[in-house]
């Protein structure tokens, strides 16, 4: 007397082997939908940190537009907590973004010959933040919305460990 495997029941997770689909498929899983980010709550958090930011008078984009490609490339597992995130991130690096504002930002010499225009604007700590930590993505994203000069300037002035620019 042999005994025929294929007529074991499936799905009834005695045999976690088996509660796959005819197709393999593991059975769906319900997922939590990714938290929404709030821009003027993110815009906010850099507010806080005069000391990376032009003076408002000497801004050139008052309203935040190039925020919104900045959190594009907040992964949906990364937005819970991204605000916190981007405070320790500018915490961290409060010598460095010092020394970009100074070397870089509004009255300085390069600023002067209209380039680095995006040094000094609160997003653009959205944006270093961003660079630091998927900057194939933010590159990919900007490519699709703006003149990549903007984020090749912000690199080159940043220096991160991955030069995106040819």
């Amino acid at each position: 007397m042999t005994t025929d495997r294929t007529q074991q029941p499936t799905g009834t997770g005695a045999h976690p082997q088996h509660d796959a689909d005819a197709y393999g498929q593991e059975p769906a899983r319900i997922q939590e939908p990714a938290p929404v980010l709030d821009a003027s709550a993110v815009l906010a958090a850099a507010e806080r940190f005069p000391w990376a930011l032009a003076a408002p008078q000497t801004r050139h984009w008052p309203d935040g537009s190039f925020l919104d490609v900045a959190l594009s490339a907040v992964r949906p597992e990364e937005r819970k907590g991204y605000t916190e995130r981007l405070v320790a991130f500018v915490e961290q690096h409060q010598a460095r973004l010092e020394e970009l504002l100074r070397g870089y930002g509004p009255g300085s010499t390069p600023a002067s010959h209209g380039r680095y225009a995006l040094i000094g604007q609160p997003e653009t700590l959205v944006i270093l933040e961003r660079m630091e930590s998927v900057p194939f993505l933010l590159h990919g994203l900007w490519e699709e919305e703006y003149e990549e000069i903007f984020l090749r300037d912000l690199e080159f002035a940043w220096g991160p460990r991955t030069r995106l620019s040819r």
